[in-house]
């Protein structure tokens, strides 16, 4: 297997000590870079009685993932199954909670911002959204291939960062002319006092149509569904921070009531915050506690904007 842990300073090794048979590496890009990509994670798995685990993943922004191993995984996001992944695969945001069946070998991801799609991927976001694709698909070109390739050259573990620091740098290409809204809006989709399409459109001078189309080009989903999966995973982790039985007096303050919440929670979920927090999620869990500790909040991954929404209320 890989060797775990991170080159974040002050991080205790013991935080990558996880479920037997498996490792679990997380990085933060290159200053450079981090607005565009937000992390680097690799997970893998060697452990013979993890074949055919099920494990779950919460909705969020898009990612790069790349296997490596005999035998790719599978995925379901509510009724669409993905069997097995591309081993070069571009996942488009998603909406929805996301199982997985693993059978060991070595992922290697990288988190993609708004800002980052705008660099790398001239296809819509919304194109993509609650689906997995060969990278090659939204990305043309040999970008899958050298990406791939300098992946496998690698120890996959302490290597991973530099490799993929030094790619980025050289594949991010100029600016895009929408980048500045697209960061004032992504500020806005991620503060909790902000309740309504309105609002932000409001805020930076748009008109709703015109938000909405920047939105689905760079974020995958209309504003309005942006900022109530925001809210909800907000409050799913300060549940899954708190421990013990999803405790629904933590919820946003912005629901009106459980019943609020609950219709949320089957939209990108697709079952209570009690029946998911109770199922045996051991990596999930231990990837959010690592998260923490390397970026100080559990959320880069699923939001990807680089500020915590988890903590303000």
């Amino acid at each position: 297997m890989i060797e775990s842990g991170t080159h974040a300073p002050d991080v205790p090794p013991a935080v990558f000590d996880g479920p037997p048979g498996t490792a679990l590496r997380l990085e933060r890009p290159d200053q450079r870079i981090a607005d565009y990509v937000s992390e680097y994670y690799v997970h893998d798995s060697d452990n013979p009685n993890l074949l055919g685990a099920i494990e779950w993943a919460m909705p969020g922004s898009a990612n790069l993932r790349l296997f490596f191993g005999d035998r790719p995984y599978n995925v379901w996001m509510a009724s669409r199954a993905f069997k097995p992944v591309p081993v070069a695969a571009l996942y488009g945001p998603t909406s929805r909670a996301s199982r997985f069946e693993t059978f060991g070998g070595a992922t290697v991801g990288m988190n993609i911002t708004a800002p980052g799609w705008a660099r790398l991927i001239r296809k819509p976001a919304h194109q993509f959204r609650d689906r997995i694709v060969p990278i090659a698909e939204a990305i043309p070109g040999d970008f899958s291939a050298r990406l791939f390739a300098a992946l496998a050259a690698s120890d996959k573990g302490p290597e991973i960062k530099g490799v993929l620091d030094a790619f980025f740098l050289e594949e991010l290409g100029p600016p895009n002319p929408d980048e500045p809204m697209i960061r004032r809006i992504m500020a806005l989709l991620v503060d909790e006092t902000v309740d309504s399409l309105a609002e932000i459109a409001a805020k930076v001078d748009l008109t709703a149509q015109q938000l909405r189309t920047l939105s689905l080009r760079y974020f995958g989903f209309p504003p309005k569904r942006l900022l109530r999966r925001a809210r909800f995973l907000r409050s799913l982790l300060r549940m899954y921070a708190a421990g013990g039985e999803a405790d629904y007096s933590l919820r946003s303050h912005s629901y009106f009531d459980v019943s609020h919440f609950l219709r949320d929670a089957e939209e990108f979920l697709g079952m209570t915050p009690r029946r998911f927090m109770a199922m045996q999620t051991p990596y999930l869990r231990h990837l959010l506690t690592a998260r923490q500790a390397v970026f100080g909040v559990p959320t880069q991954s699923l939001l990807s904007i680089g500020e915590d929404p988890s903590t303000s209320e």
